[in-house]
C-alpha cells in the first residue's frame, strides 16, 4: 500500500521520439541529423510515424504524407519501421524502471507511469528522477522526459512541458500559473472532437474548463465531461497499477437464438450485431480493448470460449468484428450454434491507451475514422437500425436487434469465472 500521510509522489517517464531515437542509438551516424519513420518509404502516400527533433524543426509533423515532409525538409532520412526493435528497447527500459519500484504502469510501448511515493530511499524525488533519465540515455541510448506530480494526470502533462530530455514538476498550487492559461486543446485527455464540444460552450482554456459547470459538461461530454472537468482542477486518485492491462474488467454481450444457425452468413450477422454493441458500450466507458474473446455455444450446451490479443488496443465495431470472424473461423466446428457472445477485455482508459503506429494500421485506421464517427452520428440521430450493413438485412428479420438499449446480455461474470477456472 502507498503511504498517504505526505501525498504521493507519481513520475510520468516519457520517451522522445521514440522510434527514430532507438534508430539513432543503434546507428549513431544519425545522431543529429533530420530522420522519419513512415511507412512505405519508396510511395508518395506514405505517412510519417515519428520523425527526429532535428526533423521537426525543419517542420516535419507526425501523420504528414512523406511528399509533404519532404517539401519542408529536402534533406530528410526516411526509414521503415523496425517494431521488434522498438519492442526489444521498450523492455529494456521497463525493466531499468522496475529496478526502482515495482509500482510501474507502461500505458504504451514508449511512456509510463511510476510511484515512488514509498521508494525514494531518502533521496529527493528530483535527484530519483534525474538518475533514472541519465541511466536510460547512457545505458539504452534514449532520451526521455519526465513529469514529478502528485497524480497520474498532472505527472502527464508535466513531463509534456519540457521536450526533449525535461524534467518538470507540476504541484497542486501551480494550477492557475502553469496549467490553466494552456489551451484546452493542449490537456491530456482532450481530443480534437471534445476540444470543438468545449468551444462551443466558450471553453478555450484549461482554466476555462476547472470554472465551468460540472452539470453542464456532463450533459454535453457524458461522464467524460466530470472527469474532464475534476483532471483540470488537479484531482485524479487513479493509483500505478502493474497490472492495470492484465486486470478482469471487461466489456461484452451475447445473444440466444430462437433457432439455432447453421448458416455462415447468419451468423455474421449476429457477430455483426454484437461488434456494434460491443463497441458502442466500449465509447459509453472509455475504454479500449487489448484482447477481443469470442464465446461459442452449441446446441448440445457444449461451450468454448476463444480470444485473441491484440497488438493494439480497439474500440471500433469493425475491428472487434475482424477479430472475432477470425476466431469463429478458426473455431467453429460446423454444430449448430445455439449463443454467441464478444468480449472486450484487458480494458484501458482511451486517454490512456497510445495506438502503436505502424505502416499498415496507422494509414487504415486514420482513413475509417471519420467514416465510424459519421455512421455513428446517423445512428444516434436516426436509430440503431440505420446504415445496416448488407448482411444485416435478412427477409427473416433477423437483422433487427432484440434489445437496442443493450443489444444482449452482459458476459462480464461470465467470461470471469471462465477465466479464473481455465487457470
Amino acid at each position: 500500500m502507498n503511504k498517504q500521510t505526505g501525498g504521493r509522489i507519481i513520475f510520468h517517464v516519457d520517451m522522445n521520439s521514440f522510434y527514430a531515437s532507438v534508430e539513432v542509438a543503434h546507428n549513431p551516424e544519425l545522431r543529429g541529423k533530420p530522420l522519419a519513420i513512415a511507412g512505405n518509404v519508396e510511395e508518395r502516400k506514405g505517412i510519417v510515424v515519428t520523425s527526429s527533433y532535428e526533423a521537426r524543426k525543419m517542420g516535419v509533423k507526425t501523420t504528414m504524407p512523406l511528399w509533404e515532409a519532404r517539401k519542408h525538409c529536402p534533406g530528410l532520412l526516411v526509414m521503415p519501421p523496425n517494431f521488434p526493435l522498438y519492442r526489444r528497447t521498450s523492455l529494456q527500459i521497463f525493466e531499468l524502471l522496475e529496478s526502482y519500484t515495482p509500482l510501474v504502469q507502461p500505458v504504451s510501448i514508449d511512456e509510463g507511469y511510476l510511484d515512488v511515493t514509498d521508494d525514494c530511499r531518502g533521496k529527493n524525488p528530483v535527484a530519483i528522477a534525474e538518475e533514472i533519465q541519465k541511466r536510460i540515455f547512457k545505458e539504452i541510448g534514449i532520451p526521455c522526459s519526465i513529469g514529478i506530480a502528485p497524480n497520474k494526470f498532472l505527472a502527464k502533462m508535466a513531463s509534456d512541458m519540457k521536450k526533449p530530455l525535461g524534467i518538470t514538476i507540476l504541484r497542486k498550487r501551480q494550477l492557475a500559473e502553469l496549467l490553466w492559461p494552456l489551451d484546452v486543446g493542449e490537456m491530456h485527455g482532450v481530443g480534437k472532437k471534445t476540444k470543438e464540444k468545449l468551444n462551443e460552450l466558450k471553453i478555450k482554456t484549461i482554466g476555462d474548463l476547472a470554472e465551468a459547470n460540472p452539470v453542464q459538461l456532463e450533459l454535453k461530454l457524458g461522464i467524460n465531461g466530470k472527469r474532464l472537468h475534476a483532471r483540470a482542477n488537479g484531482i485524479d486518485d487513479r493509483p500505478v497499477d502493474p497490472d492495470a492491462i492484465d486486470d478482469f474488467k471487461s466489456v461484452g454481450n451475447s445473444s440466444t437464438f430462437p433457432e439455432d444457425l447453421v448458416d455462415r452468413q447468419r451468423v455474421y450477422t449476429a457477430l455483426t450485431n454484437l461488434s456494434d454493441s460491443v463497441a458502442k458500450r466500449m465509447e459509453q466507458k472509455g475504454v479500449l480493448s487489448f484482447n477481443v474473446q469470442l464465446t461459442i455455444r452449441y446446441s448440445d450446451r457444449t461451450t468454448i470460449t476463444r480470444s485473441r490479443k491484440l497488438e493494439n488496443p480497439i474500440s471500433k465495431s469493425a475491428d472487434i468484428l475482424e477479430a472475432a470472424k477470425y476466431l469463429f473461423s478458426k473455431n467453429w466446428t460446423g454444430q449448430p450454434i445455439r449463443l454467441l457472445g464478444i468480449t472486450g477485455q484487458q480494458l484501458v482508459d482511451r486517454d490512456e491507451a497510445t495506438v502503436q503506429l505502424d505502416l499498415f494500421s496507422f494509414e487504415k485506421d486514420s482513413k475509417r475514422a471519420d467514416l465510424y464517427d459519421t455512421i455513428g452520428s446517423i445512428r444516434k440521430k436516426f436509430g440503431e437500425s440505420s446504415l445496416l450493413k448488407g448482411n444485416q438485412l435478412n427477409k427473416d428479420g433477423s437483422h433487427k436487434l432484440r434489445d437496442e438499449k443493450r443489444r444482449g446480455t452482459s458476459l462480464d461474470r461470465d467470461f470471469l469465472w471462465n477465466y479464473k477456472n481455465k487457470k
